[in-house]
This record gives structure tokens, sequence and C-alpha cells, in this order.
């Protein structure tokens, strides 16, 4: 959504919630049928432009299902309040109307306690359902699958298939519909059709005569980056979530990995800045924690960065002997740190998209290389004229051009590897983050720069 979208629906909530607030006070019997034609999102922004505490009164005017609809669009944060602030069986009533994936997530967004309360109020299969969701990771395929799926027996003809079909669509269950799976006695998937399929298939023809049995699953442990990698990967709206027996435990659609894809990359970005996933919205996240989360790796940042200090000392003998080469150090370390950030950004996100593998070390290193040289000339070449535009010798001129070189390549090389470095300990990649990547080629460039200096210049 743009950022100008966004603002019409500001706008738009703002306007219709006081007349909506009106309703509720003087007929609320009439909120369902004046609100009906308001997409759930709409309606939602509308909930969020309310004082918190009507929202309850605002979702009780609705009917359930409608109101679950509304529910799952809430800001998480004003979602929480609402549902804290209900009773258990208000509450229990209104999450039993979701779909069962919705209704995990919703859950583990809660207290604990509350959690549990809700959980115990829920209808039996309501609750068994979940239960056997909440026992996934949120952020593995069992965590993002819902169990609405429509499979059918292999022995069946196409004719009894669709009225199976037609019987699920008609229940209402919105997320079953994106395919229809096949399974053997044992319950293990063998094959998969589309709804065209099913409708298009010849008279007589069985179910396994036109279902693909080459499927595309994941297993419920699988991280939810494989699961948009495979998406993506073979364009399916829709993936199914395997146990260890093959047995089909539900399906994922395109829309929670869409989701889950967001997650990923937020936080893949942030690791990028040196700082550790925030779990929740910005605003939602407290003041302390959010400061916990980045004060590690700014310590750590900043032990690393004493080193540089350590570095200038050890050639004090030499600065005071070339005070001129004083001007030149912040060109110096910012150079060797961008280019490191940059390749770190960049095989980084290769990583992550499946584009290089650590077994293409060694391209990358040679690579990498290649780019090291030929960006560092290129700066090392207005290096050179800078220096002499500023009343510097040749030779002088010629450390700056030869150091941004050297540093420019060290700088590139170290972005490229450490994220591989990384991956190959287990770790994620993107703690190879710019910070980290320029903490550490700060130092070397320094200790590069002197060393040219000394060579050239006949320094002590």
């Amino acid at each position: 959504m743009t950022s100008s979208q966004r603002n019409q629906d500001s706008a738009l909530a703002a306007l219709l919630a006081p007349d909506l607030l009106v309703m509720l006070a003087e007929s609320p019997g009439d909120v369902a049928a004046e609100t009906e034609e308001l997409h759930p999102k709409t309606l939602a922004d509308v909930a969020e432009a309310m004082p918190w505490d009507r929202v309850a009164d605002l979702l009780r005017a609705l009917p359930a299902a409608r109101a679950a609809d509304v529910l799952e669009y809430l800001d998480e944060e004003l979602r929480t309040e609402v549902l804290e602030a209900m009773s258990t069986e208000q509450a229990a009533a209104l999450i039993s109307q979701m779909t069962p994936d919705e209704r995990a997530d919703i859950l583990e967004e809660l207290e604990e306690e509350t959690a549990d309360e809700i959980l115990h109020d829920l209808p039996d299969a309501e609750r068994q359902e979940t239960e056997r969701l909440l026992q996934y990771e949120t952020d593995s395929a069992g965590g993002l699958m819902t169990t609405e799926f429509v499979s059918v027996s292999q022995d069946l003809s196409m004719e009894e298939a669709l009225t199976i079909v037609r019987t699920a669509a008609r229940s209402g269950r919105k997320e079953a519909m994106h395919a229809v799976y096949v399974t053997d006695a044992r319950g293990a998937l063998v094959g998969v059709m589309s709804l065209r399929e099913l409708v298009a298939a010849p008279e007589g023809s069985t179910v396994l005569d036109v279902a693909w049995t080459e499927v595309v699953k994941v297993t419920a442990t699988a991280d939810r980056a494989e699961v948009s990698d495979l998406i993506s990967e073979y364009d399916l709206v829709a993936i199914p979530v395997v146990d260890g027996f093959e047995r089909i435990l539900g399906v994922i659609t395109v829309d929670d990995v869409i989701d889950a894809i967001v997650e990923e990359q937020t936080e893949d970005v942030q690791k990028l800045g040196a700082v550790q996933p925030l779990e929740e919205p910005y605003f939602t996240v407290g003041f302390w924690s959010v400061a916990r989360k980045r004060v590690g790796w700014l310590v750590v940042l900043f032990i690393g960065e004493m080193f540089t200090g350590t570095a200038m000392r050890a050639y004090e003998d030499t600065l005071a002997q070339a005070l001129a080469l004083t001007l030149f150090i912040p060109l110096i370390i910012s150079s060797g740190g961008n280019s490191g950030a940059q390749s770190a950004t960049l095989i980084t996100r290769a990583l992550a998209v499946g584009d290089v593998e650590i077994r293409d070390a060694m391209r990358i290193l040679l690579r990498e290389f290649g780019q090291g040289i030929v960006l560092g000339t290129c700066l090392g070449a207005i290096g050179f004229v800078r220096a002499l535009m500023w009343g510097n010798s040749t030779t002088l001129s010629a450390v700056v051009a030869l150091t941004l070189v050297m540093v420019v390549l060290v700088g590139s090389v170290v972005g490229a590897m450490l994220p591989l470095v990384f991956k190959r300990l287990g770790f994620d990649p993107a703690i190879a983050s710019s910070p980290f990547v320029a903490s550490l080629v700060d130092v070397t460039g320094l200790v590069v720069y002197f060393n040219i200096a000394r060579a050239l210049l006949r320094l002590p």
C-alpha cells in the first residue's frame, strides 16, 4: 500500500469514526447494516480512530464472523488491549470464528495466562486444532500453516471428488480452496490438482488420472525462509505441510508467506544496522527494551573502534613527521568501510535468496578482489588529484592514492567473506553488518596507510 493510499484510509477513518460512535451510543443495532459495505480493513481503521475502550462495543455490535474479520486487521497492540479487556467468554467466542492459523497467531500475542484462559473456553474442536498449531515455532512452516484444506482419496472418481469440494466450499472454509490434495489410504500426500483441473476433468476419470504426483511440499519444521523460497521458485499460491510420514498436516497460503517475508526482511535489515531484531513494532516495544537491543552491538563496535586509537598511537612518530597525513584519515577509513558495507550487503542478500552458496566462496573472493581493484583505482585517482589540489607533494598524494586502492580492496574482500564465514559457523549472515565490517576495516586501513607512508615518505 502506498503512503498516499494510507493517508486516504486514515482520512476516511477519521471522518467515519465520530458518526460510528454516535450510532453505537444511540442505535447499536444499526451498526452491522450500516457498515456491511465496508471492507474489514477499512472498518479496522475506523476502530483505530476511536477511543480504545469503545472498540469492544463496535465488535459486539457486529456479527461474530464479521467482528473476527475486523479483529484480524486491528493494530496488534490495540487488538491485545481489546481482547484482554473482554471477558474470557466474549474473547473466546470471537477468536473461535477466525481461521486456525490466525487464531493461533493472536493467542501467541497475548499474555500466557490470558491466552490459556481463552484457549480453555474455545469449543473442543477449535481448541484441539489451535493447540496443535501452537506446538510449532512461529517462524516454522507448522507455525505458518492453516489446517483448513481440502483433501480427497486417490480412489475416488472425479465426480465424487467434486462433491466433496463443493461441500467444503459451502462450509465457508475460505482458505481451503487454493488446491485439492490427494491422499492414499495412510493419509500420505500423493498428488495435487487445481480447481480448474477438477472442473475440466473428462467424464469417468479418476482422481489419479488428473492429479499431479510431483508435489512441492515442506515439513512442519521447515524455516519460513525455505517456505518463501519454494513458493517464489515454483510460483505457488499455496504449499502443503507434511509430517515425517508424508501425511498432510496443513497448507501455507501465499498471504501468510508475504507476512513471513516482511518479518524476515525486517529482521535482516535490523541486523545489518547492528540492532538485535525487535519482536514487535517500533512504538510497541518499550523504551528500555529498545535500548537493550541496541547497546550490545554498540559496545562491541565501540571496543572495536578503540583499536583505531591503538593503531594511531603506534604510528605517533610517523604522524609527527608528516602532519598532513592526518587530513586524509577520515577519507581513507570511510572509503574502506563503505566498500566493505556494499560487499557485505550484496553477499548477505544473495545468501538469503539463494543466489550464492558457501561453495561459491572462491568465485566470490576472486570477483570481489577484482571489484576492489577497480573501485579502489577509481577512488585512488580522485584522491590523488584532491591531495595535489591541497598543495601536497606528489609523493604524499601517491601515498593517499595507493592506500585508497588497498583499503577499498581489503574492504570489498572482508565485506564479502564475513557473511560466508558466519553462515559456515551456523550464525545469521546478517550479523556481518555494515557497522561491524566498517569497524574491522577502519583498523586495517590505518595500518595499511601508515605503512605505505613510511615506505614512500621514508618516515620513522
